[in-house]
């Protein structure tokens, strides 16, 4: 009994880790969808990394999938796939309030039954200066990170603040996702399988 998390996020791996649940890792192989709706694309390719390995569960597995999206004035920002478009990103963020926005889905293979929520923490930048944004860029946090940002690390030189679930901008919304779990038909087992191994 345990879970499967669809994800080769270290950032999810760290959290559920934090959280003291059982979980394996099998990294999804999907093309994310990249246009539309900042809550649909975050929900779609948290279906998508969900299909993906489903196939990979074992007997009483529950299999997690997460996208995160930047939802800035209904545009999804995604991963940079450089520093230029990193630093373009960053520059049109600072200053103003923008959302991230998390697409969870939670399957349950045995039952053949899927729950999903989408979750948004608002995020407010500081004005900080283009001498910050090139020294952030020069450190390279910003690979692989939604929006070209790391709330967790040095990025949070650039957060003023924010409003709703913190572990949501680190790339999993924890209280969403335990609400989940707590609906599974396998969440007993899994939840006294932690507590065992604690």
């Amino acid at each position: 009994m345990g879970i499967l998390l669809a994800s080769k996020s270290p950032q999810r791996h760290a959290i559920l880790t934090q959280l003291e649940l059982p979980f394996r890792v099998v990294v999804p192989e999907v093309e994310e969808l990249e246009m539309g709706s900042p809550s649909e694309v975050a929900i779609h390719n948290a279906r998508l990394k969900a299909a993906a390995v489903e196939g990979d569960a074992e007997e009483g597995e529950l299999v997690i999938a997460c996208d995160t999206v930047v939802d800035v004035d209904g545009i999804p920002f995604g991963k940079p796939e450089n520093a230029d478009e990193a630093f373009t990103m960053l520059a049109l963020l600072r200053g103003r309030v923008h959302d991230v926005v998390g697409g969870l889905v939670v399957v349950d293979p045995a039952t053949a039954t899927a729950q999903e929520r989408t979750v948004r923490t608002k995020v407010r930048f500081r004005d900080f200066s283009d001498e910050l944004l090139t020294r952030y860029l020069e450190g390279g946090e910003w690979a692989e990170r939604a929006g070209g940002y790391a709330i967790q690390g040095t990025g949070a030189a650039m957060v003023a603040g924010i409003g709703g679930d913190y572990q949501n901008v680190v790339g999993l919304p924890v209280a969403a996702l335990l609400g989940l779990l707590e609906e599974t038909a396998n969440w007993d087992e899994i939840a006294r399988r932690a507590r065992a191994t604690a």
